[in-house]
């Protein structure tokens, strides 16, 4: 996918503009932001906006993300396992403590490698 967001209200309109000519090729609108199919209309469509806007289009790729193959076993048993506490209002650093699951300062440390 091709991810574009607009930082201006030109931008905007623009790309509400070539939302509504190109349905076909939008996977997904978000406000200020859309996901373009990734085929050379959607990247042409992109490259269009920023050459008109500028710096007030941000464009970038997106690959899926697979929590298998990215993130370690202790930090997805640690989502799970923060999911089904039994007090709602308990913040991930108490829950964490006394436990095996990740400290938040290790996980803000980790960059998600391929």
């Amino acid at each position: 996918m091709i991810l574009v967001v607009t930082y201006s209200i030109g931008a905007r309109q623009t790309l509400r503009n070539v939302c509504s000519a190109h349905e076909e090729t939008i996977a997904r609108r978000l406000g200020r932001a859309v996901l373009f199919e990734e085929t050379e209309l959607g990247a042409f469509l992109a490259l269009r906006l920023r050459e008109k806007h500028g710096c007030d289009v941000q464009v970038e790729r997106t690959r899926p993300f697979n929590e298998f193959s990215l993130v370690p076993e202790s930090v997805r048993e640690a989502a799970q396992a923060y999911e089904a506490r039994s007090t709602p209002s308990t913040s991930y650093a108490k829950f964490q403590s006394g436990t095996e699951h990740p400290h938040p300062r290790d996980l803000h440390g980790q960059e998600l490698t391929e």
